[in-house]
Parts: C-alpha cells; structure tokens; sequence
C-alpha cells in the first residue's frame, strides 16, 4: 500500500469514527429525551425553587436527552474543522436519515398486537399491584416519537446554525482561537435547540404550558452552556490526537481546505 493509499484510508477511518460518535449519540439522545429528570435530586439536593415567571418556579428539571447533546455539537466541530461544511452536511442529512426510520421503526412497534403470555407475565408490578405493560410501552415511545420529530427540525435548524456560526469566527480567528469558534458557535446553536425541540414536542405536540417551556428550556440551555465550556479542553485533545494519527502536515491540510469552504 503506497503512502497516498495509506492517507486517504486515514482520513476515511476518521471520518467514519467522528460520524460514529455523531450518530450514535444524536440516536440515543432521541431515544431518552422522553424522560424529564431533576438535576438537583439526581445530586442529592434538594430542587432549587428560584421563582419565574409570576408563581412558577424554575428547577434544573432537563430531559435526559441534555445529557449527551453537547457531544453531537462538539463533534460537529471536529468535523467542520477537518471535513469542512461538505462533511457536516453529509453527516447531518445521514443522521436525519437514520433518526426518521428510528421513528418508523418506532411507530410500527407500538401497533404490533401484544401476545397475551407477554401482557399476563407482567400484569402487576414488583409491589403486587395490576400493571399495563403494553400501555407504559406505548406512552413511553409515544413522548419519543414527539421528541423524534421535535428533534429532527430542532436538530437541523441547529446543525447549520452551528455550521454557520463556525465558520464566521474562523474567518475572524484564522487557526488560533479554537476554543472560541467551537465553543460560540455550539452556544448559539444549542440555545435554539434547546427551546424549538420543547417549544414541538412539549407545547405544540403535547400537554405542557407556555412557562414550563421556558423554564426548562432555560434549565436545559444552562446546563448545555456549562457542559459546552466545560468540554473545550476536549477539543484541544482530540485536535492533538488527530494531528498526530494524520500528521502534521496532512492534518494542516485538511484544515486549511475546510476553511476555504466557508
């Protein structure tokens, strides 16, 4: 194998690990957004209780699906930063791809016909008490479907916002500063993800009032503001692993020609 071989099948695999991380956490985030968790409790303290918006209070309540959003985002960092918007844009419409027949997939389970031994194995719960299985399956995955479909408008109006936002810092930070340009361009695209996915799937698709939406929304966006900061040395470790599995040079390269894109 000659070295031109060689490199094309590194920048290959990179592109094919990078997408891995991409995918298999904007899916799984999907799967578990359904479930509203409180940071507070999860820590052992109890819920804050900061008053908003008249009578309601505001508690770090997230959907569990926070837990791994900013990953997807700093990914797509990484890969704007060697792939260039090509590469997000291909990544991004796999990804919807994917997440859409998630959905299907998701849909035709629900209206599968339960089998009787399956409904009376689990006809009452651990305590004793009578326990619909079929129905806890279906109102679990029915919030997931919303989430989905939620996620997907969120999803993408975010990705190119990200792509975006990215790009215009590159032009004012040239090769310094990455930790501006990946961490502002992940904030803003974060933070109209975080309201258009409850906006959908809690407002418009669901039974939440306009208050709750906010103030989860702000729970959830500080949490992704906090975690996205946080992650910034990442992004340093993975540009230094990278470098060295491509090379300088080449790593220099791919760089370069991702910036001409913008």
């Amino acid at each position: 194998m000659n070295a031109k071989s060689l490199l094309s099948d590194k920048k290959t695999m990179l592109f094919i690990v990078l997408s891995g991380i991409f995918i298999t956490n904007a899916l799984i985030a999907e799967i578990i957004g359904g479930k509203i968790f409180s940071f507070e409790q999860t820590l052992g303290f109890e819920p804050l209780d900061i008053p908003l918006f008249g009578d309601f209070l505001i508690q770090f309540n997230m959907t569990a699906g926070v837990l791994l959003w900013p990953v997807v985002f700093i990914t797509t960092d990484i890969i704007n930063e060697y792939f260039g918007k090509k590469g997000v844009r291909k990544i991004t419409f796999i990804t919807v791809g994917l997440i859409a027949y998630a959905f299907v997939a998701i849909y035709l389970a629900m209206k599968l016909v339960p089998a009787e031994f399956w409904l009376n194995v689990n006809a009452v719960n651990e305590n004793g008490e009578a326990f619909d299985i079929n129905y806890a399956f279906e109102k679990v995955l029915t919030q997931g479907l919303n989430i989905i479909f939620a996620s997907l408008v969120a999803f993408v109006i975010g990705q190119f916002v990200d792509v975006f936002v990215f790009h215009k810092l590159r032009k004012i930070t040239g090769k310094k500063k990455i930790w501006l340009r990946a961490t502002g361009s992940t904030l803003v695209s974060q933070l109209i993800d975080s309201f258009v996915v409850l906006f959908v799937a809690f407002y418009f698709l669901g039974p939440w009032s306009i208050t709750q939406v906010l103030a989860v929304g702000i729970t959830n966006y500080i949490y992704k503001f906090v975690i996205a900061v946080g992650l910034t040395p990442l992004l340093y470790i993975a540009h230094y692993i990278i470098d060295n599995y491509l090379g300088k040079e080449t790593a220099h390269e791919m760089m370069e020609s991702a910036s001409r894109e913008s």
